[in-house]
């Protein structure tokens, strides 16, 4: 039998998923919350994201949460001429169809179409480039050393591998694989 070391042990009840295999006292899974829901967003990115593009629709973010009894998918989308009230009520019957063709999501669901605003999410390497001269708040996955995690600035560069900001008059880089999330920041 396994005792976790007490440097190991938070005091806090674990959270997520449980599969226990071979009974109560054997080997067991345990797969968090936020994997189950990040890879669901994933399967679903895939498979709404070239539909859209053969709209002629941007897929800029797509947000996914499992609720009791009633999960949530949100689209974010967006045209070179910017999207309306028609292009969401497109975009909302062309999306059920192929959510409910695939059928990935398990259980009931509500599906909401809308613009990005003027906050848009930057989730793609094309999203930054389109966007570079503008102001943008960055969240880091994990902080760096001295703890910071969130930068806003204006979006000097992007490179194959990641950005390059300007904050507080100094030059930070980022790495595509460090940024957790990414969105315009407009002046207020």
């Amino acid at each position: 039998m396994y005792s976790a070391p007490a440097s190991e042990i938070t005091g806090k009840p674990p959270t997520g998923l449980f599969c226990f295999l071979g009974g109560p006292s054997g080997p067991f899974l345990f797969v968090g919350p936020e994997t189950v829901t990040q890879s669901m967003r994933e399967r679903l990115i895939g498979l709404v994201e070239p539909v859209l593009g053969r709209l002629g629709y941007e897929l800029v973010d797509l947000e996914f949460g499992a609720g009791h009894g009633r999960a949530q998918v949100r689209l974010f989308i967006d045209a070179p001429a910017g999207v309306g009230v028609e292009d969401c009520a497109r975009v909302s019957r062309e999306a059920s169809a192929l959510l409910e063709a695939e059928d990935p999501i398990p259980g009931a669901y509500t599906l909401e179409v809308s613009s990005p605003g003027f906050d848009r999410v930057l989730r793609t390497s094309a999203h930054f480039e389109r966007f570079v001269g503008a102001r943008v708040w960055v969240e880091l996955k994990v902080p760096r050393e001295g703890g910071r995690r969130r930068y806003t600035g204006r979006l000097a560069a992007v490179e194959d591998e990641g950005i390059t900001l300007e904050v507080d008059d100094q030059t930070v880089s980022v790495q595509f694989r460090e940024i957790g999330k990414a969105k315009l920041a407009p002046q207020a």
